[in-house]
């Protein structure tokens, strides 16, 4: 299950096949070492993506 206080590095760890869904949201950016340390709600913020609809489409 992955939860808005996950790193993306974490989620992409976990869950390769995952990063499809991460880049269509916006983070092209998913290989920066920064973004590797950024929480989902983090990284949705720099983004401006709501964190609760991408949490459940990343637990779909």
């Amino acid at each position: 299950m992955i939860d808005k206080n996950m790193r993306i590095g974490d989620i992409l760890e976990i869950a390769p096949e995952k990063a499809d869904i991460l880049l269509n949201a916006g983070m092209h950016c998913l290989g920066c070492p920064a973004s590797q340390a950024e929480t989902l709600e983090e990284a949705c913020s720099v983004h401006g993506i709501d964190v609760e609809e991408l949490v459940a489409e990343l637990n779909k």
